[in-house]
């Protein structure tokens, strides 16, 4: 295979401010260095119980160049101090989704957490991705692991 994979141009991303997102920042960066932009909750408040989960809109759509997914992931600070993460981390944008970034939050602390508007509740990264075209085959080349997997590679004997 020769040649170079075409990079999407991510010089600029479209956000459509929904009406629950009046007011709300645009997601952004915490620092320079940051590699996700946070994502702020919409709603008026939300009570996540422990063991429970709940969909949390952000009040932004947003439209991705072709080739690159939104990833939405937790914020480790809220999975510190309160147990809080994104149970299908990463979660998915497709570059085709026109509706609301809404982030599934799952509570696996021992005590209610509680979001206000405007806090911040997960991080988006902005990601390239292949799609190739997949064919069926007969057999695989081999390789010196073969089918050994799940925890094969750590073992010394």
């Amino acid at each position: 295979m020769g040649g170079t994979l075409p990079v999407p141009d991510l010089s600029t991303v479209s956000f459509l401010r929904l009406p629950s997102g009046e007011g709300l920042p645009l997601p952004a960066r915490a620092t320079s260095g940051a590699a996700g932009y946070d994502l702020a909750c919409a709603e008026a408040e939300v009570v996540i119980p422990p063991g429970q989960r709940r969909l949390v809109g952000t009040g932004f759509a947003v439209a991705l160049p072709p080739g690159v997914e939104g990833q939405v992931r937790p914020r480790s600070g809220l999975a510190l101090r309160h147990g809080i993460t994104v149970p299908n981390s990463p979660g998915t944008i497709d570059p085709d989704y026109r509706g609301e970034i809404r982030v599934i939050l799952l509570n696996l602390g021992s005590e209610p957490v509680t979001f206000q508007r405007g806090d911040r509740v997960a991080q988006l990264l902005f990601t390239p991705f292949l799609t190739p075209t997949l064919v069926e085959v007969d057999t695989l080349p081999p390789t010196g692991r073969g089918e050994r997997g799940f925890g094969s590679t750590g073992k010394t004997g």
